[in-house]
């Protein structure tokens, strides 16, 4: 049986070789951005417009009210019905975005199927500003 001791230990000599690094140091940008992206999905899903406004990007914050940003998805996305699946189609690294401020943002277009209309592309962009948050969101 492994001692809390031996365990440090262990993880000591890790460290000393090179072989332990917290496990998302290296985590790609992209990655990080598509989750944060689907978590703020998750709140548009969940019909929690003024949340989704509040963990929003400051550029997205400049660009839209929140109570605009309430009826504006609320007359596009209610009509669609519940979110059945998504899938990656493209993301991509870039520095700069038309109109915004200068990056690095993460363009991620996803496949989206809900319950009335079955093809959907959503484009979603995370801006990194302290973190990765939302900074625009298009559905067609």
């Amino acid at each position: 049986m492994q001692t809390r001791r031996d365990v440090v230990t262990w993880l000591s000599a890790l460290s000393l070789v090179g072989l332990a690094r917290p496990l998302a140091a290296d985590e790609p940008a992209e990655d990080k951005a598509e989750r944060a992206a689907r978590a703020w999905l998750s709140l548009v899903d969940a019909g929690r417009y003024p949340e989704s406004w509040d963990e929003a990007a400051p550029v997205f914050k400049g660009a839209v009210t929140k109570a605009q940003w309430q009826q504006a998805l609320g007359a596009v996305r209610a009509p669609l019905g519940p979110c059945l699946s998504r899938r990656l189609v493209s993301r991509r690294l870039v520095e700069s975005l038309p109109g915004a401020p200068r990056g690095p943002y993460v363009v991620i277009q996803l496949a989206a199927e809900f319950e009335k209309k079955k093809e959907a592309l959503e484009t979603i962009t995370p801006a990194l500003d302290g973190g990765w948050h939302v900074a625009s969101y298009f559905i067609k």
